[in-house]
Formats: C-alpha cells, sequence, structure tokens
C-alpha cells in the first residue's frame, strides 16, 4: 500500500473512531444576516413562524400583537391581537411598550401554526394559550389553566400536525415573564410542560417541577418533544409514544442559556442560545473568543454547528424556511435573515 492510501486509511478509521475530534463545528456569524427592521415603537420579534403557504415571518412584538411580514410590499402588516389590547389606549400609544404594559396589553411568545387548519397558535406570557384563524384578528383565548394551577408564564409552544395537538410550556408557577431573571437567580424549579388536546380542547400536564422549561418543538415523526431549559442550560425529550411513554430523559448539554427550539431541514434542531453558560460567580469566562447566539444539534442530540454574533446581540429562535435561516430576538428591534450556503449554514 503506497503512503498516500496509507494515510488516507488511517484519516478514515479517526473519523470511525473519533468523529468529534477531527470533525470541527461548523460556523456561521450572524453579522452577515440582513436585518428587517421592526416598526417604529416595538421591539423584540421572539419567535416566528410560517403559514402554510410559508408566507411571513409572522412574530409577536411588545404591544401585544402579532404581525406579518409582507414580502412582497417589504412592509409589516398587523395580523392579529387579543381584546385588551383592543380596548386599552395605553396599549396603541407611539412610545415604546414597557414591562408595565405589557401585562395588560399581551406579551405574544411562541408562535406555530397548524399548517392543515391555518390556525395559528400563540403562547402569550399573560394572556394564555390563544388561537387566530387564518385570516387574523382578535384571537380567542383557550386556555388559562391547568390542574386548577393558572398559568404564569406562557412561553414555548409547537403544534404536531398529524394530529394538531398543542404542546407548549408554562416557564414558572411563581414568578411572571417581567421577573424571569428571579427563575435563574432562585433555581425556580416550578415549570410545567402541557399538552392542548384538539379533539377534547382539554389542557394535560404533562410533566411539572421543571426548572425554566422554555421553548419546545415535536419531533419530525411525532414520538417525543424536545424541551428546552433556560437555566440548566439543557435540553430534555419527553416521550410521547411508544416504550418509553412519559420517560423524561436528558438530550443535550449546551453551552449557554437555552431559549426556543424548531426543527431544521435534516431531522434535527436548532436551539437559539441568550447567551453564553456563566461561571459560578456569574462572570462570563474570560477565555471566551466568540459569542454564541445557537446551535444545530442533530436528531439525536449531537451539536454539529454553531452561530456567533456580535458582542450584545442575543437571540431567542432560529427558524429554517427553505434555504434561509430566520433570526428573532426578544431584545432587538429587527428580523435576521441569512442565506443557507454549503459552505457554511450546512
Amino acid at each position: 500500500m503506497d503512503h498516500g492510501r496509507r494515510c488516507l486509511t488511517v484519516f478514515v478509521l479517526l473519523l470511525c473512531l473519533y468523529p468529534c475530534a477531527v470533525l470541527p463545528l461548523r460556523s456561521s456569524n450572524t453579522q452577515s444576516a440582513f436585518r428587517i427592521r421592526l416598526p417604529n415603537g416595538v421591539s423584540g420579534a421572539e419567535s416566528l413562524a410560517f403559514d402554510p403557504q410559508n408566507q411571513g415571518p409572522y412574530t409577536g412584538v411588545s404591544d401585544g400583537r402579532i404581525l406579518k411580514w409582507d414580502r412582497s410590499a417589504a412592509v409589516w402588516m398587523p395580523f392579529a391581537y387579543n381584546k385588551d389590547y383592543q380596548s386599552i389606549p395605553a396599549c396603541k400609544t407611539p412610545a415604546a411598550p414597557s414591562m408595565e404594559t405589557e401585562s395588560r396589553c399581551g406579551r405574544p411568545l411562541g408562535l406555530a401554526f397548524h399548517r392543515k387548519t391555518g390556525d395559528l397558535y400563540i403562547a402569550d406570557a399573560y394572556k394564555g394559550l390563544m388561537r387566530v384563524g387564518p385570516s387574523g384578528g382578535e384571537a380567542e383565548v383557550l386556555a388559562t389553566e391547568a390542574d386548577g394551577v393558572a398559568f404564569n408564564f406562557v412561553n414555548g409552544i409547537d403544534v404536531d400536525q398529524s394530529t394538531g395537538d398543542v404542546y407548549f410550556t408554562d416557564s414558572s408557577t411563581t414568578y411572571t415573564r417581567r421577573n424571569n431573571i428571579d427563575i435563574m437567580l432562585n433555581a425556580d424549579a416550578t415549570a410545567r410542560l402541557l399538552k392542548y388536546d384538539a379533539r377534547t380542547k382539554q389542557v394535560t400536564v404533562l410533566r411539572a417541577g421543571l426548572p425554566y422549561a422554555n421553548g419546545v418543538a415535536v419531533s419530525p415523526d411525532g414520538s417525543h418533544v424536545v424541551v428546552a431549559h433556560t437555566w440548566p442550560c439543557q435540553a430534555f425529550r419527553y416521550w410521547l409514544a411508544g416504550p418509553r411513554a412519559g420517560q423524561y430523559e436528558l438530550f443535550a448539554d449546551l453551552p449557554g442559556y437555552l431559549d426556543n427550539v424548531r426543527r431544521d431541514g435534516n431531522g434535527g434542531y436548532w436551539v437559539a442560545l441568550n447567551r453564553e453558560k456563566m461561571q459560578s460567580d456569574g462572570t462570563t469566562p474570560a477565555s471566551l473568543t466568540k459569542h454564541l447566539v445557537g446551535v444545530r444539534l442533530t436528531g439525536d442530540g449531537t451539536e454539529v454547528e454553531e452561530l456567533t454574533a456580535a458582542r450584545g446581540d442575543t437571540l431567542s429562535e432560529v427558524t429554517e424556511m427553505g434555504r434561509r435561516l430566520w433570526l428573532g430576538s426578544v431584545e432587538l428591534n429587527y428580523v435576521g435573515r441569512m442565506d443557507i450556503n454549503d459552505g457554511s449554514v450546512y
């Protein structure tokens, strides 16, 4: 065997034996993303969703409304609102909404369409689980409590497209979104994973006593849901079917504080990271050379790709649609859009 073929054989053996050691994570920087500014006076495109015709994205913003991006006109259009937004004048003032007003005006966080019906399901931090039809308008409240315990911080959401069932989180029964930092400071573990049954219209508690449950994503085959836990910096998997039904198991340890999780186009998931994991003294490691804002996981929870950003930028969601990534942030005043290039993302 010649030297070149011998080296190739050794390289292939190393790939088989030590894939993580020789295959570096692919990395892309979101500074290259095109920025679509939100309308004046609002911010915080926490979650992004596309309708059955792949139009959008749709996003919830800080004044309590759902907006739709009209690509042909290149403008944000009002799409949906809650009844309190309509009736409270303070919700419609041009001044930027605050934590003081959002508890009254609503704060839509997670969004997910049921593609068969065109209904948009909304996880509103203060108003509860809501739904609006394909034409938009006033959203109806579907549920505000489960097992006699009122929702306190409704957050992440996803829809099982085969059944229409909705999976969502209540991030804490102790602290509201306004005091979300206290969930981490006090290691609060009162979050719940919930299911809205599309047939019975009832909400079931699938799991309680969870630490800061945030985003959720139904697996491609519907066998389980992946749940992002913010302050433990972990994702878990709740099995819906099969011999492990009802089990809750670790899916991935991640290098930052998780927000939303969304399926990618390759059988895995994109997970947004609000910031890197802090040290025990509350500081970021001084040796950190990059600012992570997202990772892509395979279907078994292996980290294969990362997104980085400029210091100070945060992401709350990474949504893949076609050959693009759409980037949402609960703190910024724009939505990002990145093309997927064969040499970078993927």
